[in-house]
């Protein structure tokens, strides 16, 4: 297979390459760019569409030169892969979250009743609070506040406060892009954030381990929906 090349539908929209679903018997992936891209005349921008490719930022910027060599400059990726966007986001690029029509391990379930989904920033000031999981599709700025019953998730910067598992659950945890809040807060344990810089192209998260909050890279394959 190989990937598939999408000229702008109109002046000012950008080309879009689309990525097949990724498996074992897979041709590597600059393989499969170089046999879409065959026969490209097409100049300027371009967004990726991963799907469910784990891309690191090593790959995305080979991705980059390779697009250059077909005059094609890299603007943003879109996908369901929390590693991807990262990383993506690590190098300046626009990401694009797509949530899975269908729950599937490792990829963020179609909308439910305990999935909040707030759009935009929440500047200081906000406070949101649900019974189930949050997602922020934007920032939480200092002084912005948001408490879930089960996980928070920040597709951007947390640099406000969060608290997951308000309602007492240990097994809560809070994702972001950056993990740099003024306090986190797991059920009743509270720590502050870390003062220094992100793992580049990586998702955090924050988990108890031991009674103790503990901050790593997000695991690429946790469901965070499972009952």
């Amino acid at each position: 297979m190989a990937a598939e090349f999408v000229p702008a539908a109109r002046s000012g929209l950008p080309h879009q390459l689309l990525l097949p679903a990724p498996g074992p018997e897979a041709a590597p992936l600059p393989q499969q760019l170089q046999r879409g891209l065959n026969g490209v005349n097409g100049s300027g921008a371009l967004l990726l569409q991963s799907g469910d490719w784990l891309l690191t930022v090593t790959e995305l910027r080979a991705l980059e030169r390779q697009l250059a060599a077909h005059q094609l400059q890299l603007i943003g990726v879109a996908g369901r892969q929390a590693l991807t966007l990262a990383a993506a986001a690590a190098i300046g690029l626009a990401t694009d979250l797509q949530l899975a029509s269908a729950p599937e391990a490792g990829a963020l379930s179609d909308p439910s009743p305990d999935l909040v989904i707030q759009r935009g920033t929440l500047r200081s000031g906000d406070h949101l609070q649900v019974q189930g999981t949050a997602l922020v599709l934007g920032d939480v700025n200092p002084g912005a506040r948001v408490s879930a019953g089960a996980h928070v998730l920040v597709w951007g910067r947390l640099r406000g406060v969060a608290h997951a598992g308000c309602h007492g659950d240990p097994n809560a945890r809070i994702v972001a892009l950056q993990l740099r809040p003024l306090q986190l807060r797991i059920a009743a344990v509270i720590a502050r954030g870390p003062e220094e810089s992100p793992p580049q192209g990586h998702c955090e998260q924050a988990r108890l381990v031991d009674g103790v909050i503990r901050i790593d890279p997000a695991e690429p394959s946790w469901p965070p929906f499972n009952g």
